[in-house]
């Protein structure tokens, strides 16, 4: 497995932020230019990534106010987790978003850097959108 992390801080409590994660509806608003077509329910996400093709995510997992966790509603090219954890911080929130993606040698070379590149773009996302 191939572990890509981002980590910020926002001054806002960890319930609201967690509000804010809990609901794919919002999560559009963390992701790049190159994702299109975005159209989600609380649970779901289904978006295209412009010149590679189409993804559909759901939630796994809700623990209120410490985690979310993400995975593919269908089979995707390799097998994918997303997890943001929240941890209360004197009425701020640590923030830790980690891509944990099960890559072949491959596909490492290839998708390192924008995995990497995805994870540092949706924390400066929700810390932009929440300050």
């Amino acid at each position: 497995m191939s572990i890509f992390k981002s980590t910020t801080t926002i001054n806002r409590p960890v319930n609201e932020v967690y509000q804010f994660l809990a609901d794919l509806k919002n999560h559009s608003q963390l992701m790049p230019e190159n994702v299109e077509n975005w159209n989600a329910t609380n649970d779901e996400a289904s978006f295209t990534i412009k010149n590679m093709g189409k993804l559909s995510l759901k939630v796994k997992n809700r623990v209120e106010n410490r985690e979310i966790s993400i995975v593919p509603a269908e089979k995707p090219p390799f097998d994918l987790e997303l997890k943001w954890t929240l941890t209360e911080n004197n009425n701020r929130t640590d923030v830790l978003f980690t891509i944990d993606a099960n890559l072949n040698m491959m596909m490492k070379m290839m998708a390192s850097g924008p995995l990497q590149k995805l994870a540092d773009h949706e924390t400066q996302s929700i810390l932009s959108i929440l300050t």
